[in-house]
């Protein structure tokens, strides 16, 4: 009988990895760590929540020399209590380690450090100051969202960002509560929000923002708004047809074979078509017939 390792559909490219992961989101976060190489700002990344490593597999291809790259999840393991248990049950019980690494490993040389435990964890792991990019995706449940803000909040460099996944999703409203109970009480000051994320940061915000506005304005495939509330300038984010950034194909990629191009018919010149074209329709025929059977 055929195993996992036979049967198994190994991605080719990053779209063929298995999860939410939308193209404007792939833009802002290649835009965001682009930005702290060029600024010379370095630190750890770290992940809480990978699912198939769709977005962790994007975050490896930014690590920088000297960096380190953590990813946490349960990975099918044992939840910390019954309502986060009864969640992995019904979203991510196709969710293994050994799919994730198969998937990551198809872009990548090595994995990243991979902590299968609940996020829970994540601060007695990375040290505290160390991460410049801290994307959250784990639980859905606000007391585990809450604690993972705070951790987050703890091991980010004070000019690094987090991401806060399904912040506005109507079957997530733990994240939403979370999310702007940080950004009105606990100092967590939003970048920009997109559908589906929240990036924010600690520090200043202000000259972040504006480069990315003027990097969103120059676009013609993303909507664009700027609101005001409680004191903070929340830039919107929308795709109109955005494209992911180019990434490197699998090391499994197969090329789609080229479709054969048919042989085109042998074509009259247009002076001898119009000609042909203004004569009687009795004669037009006849001079067709002997045309086709010349040829």
């Amino acid at each position: 009988m055929a195993n996992a390792q036979q049967t198994y559909t190994y991605p080719g490219e990053l779209g063929d990895v298995p999860g939410w992961f939308p193209p404007l989101d792939q833009v802002l976060f290649t835009w965001f760590l682009d930005r702290q190489r060029t600024r010379g700002l370095t630190g750890d990344l770290l992940e809480l929540g990978a699912y198939m490593g769709k977005s962790a597999i994007l975050l490896g291809r930014h690590l920088e020399e000297g960096e380190r790259f953590t990813v946490c999840d349960l990975f099918g393991g044992d939840a910390p209590d019954g309502a986060n248990k009864a969640e992995t049950a019904k979203s991510y019980a196709s969710l293994t380690r050994q799919a994730f690494e198969r998937n990551y490993l198809s872009f990548h040389d090595t994995l990243p450090r991979v902590i299968e435990a609940p996020s829970s964890v994540i601060s007695s792991e990375v040290a505290a100051g160390s991460c410049r990019f801290v994307h959250i995706d784990a639980s859905h449940l606000y007391e585990h969202v809450r604690d993972d803000i705070g951790a987050a909040r703890e091991i980010l460099l004070p000019e690094g960002v987090v991401v806060l996944d399904d912040f506005r999703s109507e079957h997530t409203p733990g994240v939403s509560v979370a999310a702007w109970e940080a950004v009105l009480n606990r100092g967590l000051r939003p970048i920009c929000l997109s559908t589906q994320k929240l990036y924010g940061t600690w520090g200043d915000p202000s000259s972040v923002q504006e480069e990315l506005l003027e990097m969103l304005r120059g676009r013609a495939d993303c909507g664009l708004s700027v609101q005001h509330a409680a004191g903070h300038r929340l830039v919107r984010a929308r795709s109109a047809g955005v494209r992911g950034p180019e990434f490197p194909k699998s090391r499994h990629y197969v090329a789609p074979p080229v479709e054969p191009v048919p042989a085109s018919e042998p074509r009259r010149s247009s002076a001898r078509r119009i000609a042909v074209d203004l004569l009687p329709p009795v004669i037009t025929r006849a001079v067709r017939k002997a045309m086709t059977s010349r040829a």
